[in-house]
């Protein structure tokens, strides 16, 4: 990688009015599709920063720019366009699909775009793969170790309509999380603030915290597996690291987890053959943004985890033999 090109700085601030057909979209995602060639790290630098400005009022990285806004946007360094590696072309399995929307089902491991010191990710592949499709945005977001199902929009029209539903959380979308611990007392809802705070080594972390965002979550006991559990979660808001956190607060962290889990036990589980989180996006229900029929898909567990329950599975039925 080249790096920057240090005589190539925009020459000073400018500002950028928003269209009616960029309207919805997250502030980051508008910065990036302005500043070509500028790297994801520093558009968010500038974000975190305050540099950058909606209407003269500072916004992080989650607010949704509206038709009219006035952005402006500070000197930035252009990144040399010849150092970005391609996304490599590739088409996940394809749970629902129409001219409107896609829903895929992600793989563990796989980011959801690139950035981070991730080149590329699901986004960016599918693009390659389908290079006369006009239009291909993420419709939300999965973190990079959970898999399961992800909406991915093929118009700017149903783009904005699926994102405001999944910001007023009309969407029903259901996790399967495999849990430390035995989860007694039946379903459970769980509400707790969550704030946002990045480490001294510059990585994104989540804390429960009384004056941070609103969380909710609806956790029921799937099946008790020994010392461990597995959990249905329903959430009904949409935070970053919402289920994980929560999990973890409680005394349940997610198997397999390396940012909130229990480190002995995930050494533990990978001895056994859990070689990732347990976490995964199983249910999903949302109203079509065309048709207004409500749409309703699943997808199983992936094989590794499925393989991984029925050995636990196995397990608890042969102790209780004994």
């Amino acid at each position: 990688m080249k790096g920057l090109r240090n005589d190539a700085p925009r020459p000073a601030a400018f500002v950028a009015e928003v269209g009616a057909e960029q309207a919805g979209q997250r502030i980051d995602n508008f910065l990036m599709r302005t500043l070509k060639g500028v790297p994801r790290s520093h558009v968010y630098r500038v974000l975190r920063s305050g540099e950058v400005r909606v209407n003269s009022r500072r916004v992080d990285a989650t607010y949704r720019v509206e038709a009219g806004d006035r952005v402006r946007i500070p000197p930035v360094r252009v990144a040399e366009r010849e150092s970005r590696p391609a996304a490599r072309p590739v088409e996940f399995p394809v749970v629902f699909e129409d001219e409107q929307l896609i829903v895929v089902d992600k793989p563990a491991g796989v980011a959801v775009h690139g950035g981070s010191g991730v080149s590329f990710g699901v986004i960016e592949s599918l693009r390659a793969a389908r290079p006369h499709a006009r239009f291909l945005e993420l419709v939300h977001r999965l973190d990079r170790e959970t898999s399961g199902l992800l909406v991915v929009a093929k118009k700017r029209s149903a783009l904005v309509a699926l994102q405001d539903q999944f910001r007023e959380r009309h969407p029903e979308k259901r996790y399967l999380a495999l849990v430390k611990g035995r989860w007694t007392g039946g379903a459970r809802e769980v509400t707790l603030g969550l704030r946002k705070y990045l480490t001294a080594e510059g990585e994104r972390r989540v804390a429960v915290d009384r004056t941070g965002r609103e969380s909710r979550t609806r956790f029921e006991l799937v099946r008790a597996l020994g010392g461990l559990s597995l959990l249905a979660a329903t959430i009904e808001t949409g935070r970053t690291h919402q289920i994980r956190v929560q999990l973890a607060h409680l005394g349940f962290p997610i198997a397999g987890d390396d940012k909130y889990g229990d480190f002995e036990l995930n050494r533990s589980l990978a001895r056994q053959g859990l070689k990732r989180m347990f976490l995964h996006a199983s249910d999903l229900a949302f109203v079509h943004p065309a048709t207004g029929a409500e749409i309703r898909v699943a997808a199983p567990l992936p094989v590794e985890l499925a393989g991984f329950v029925a050995r636990l599975e196995q397990e608890a039925g042969h102790a209780q033999a004994v």
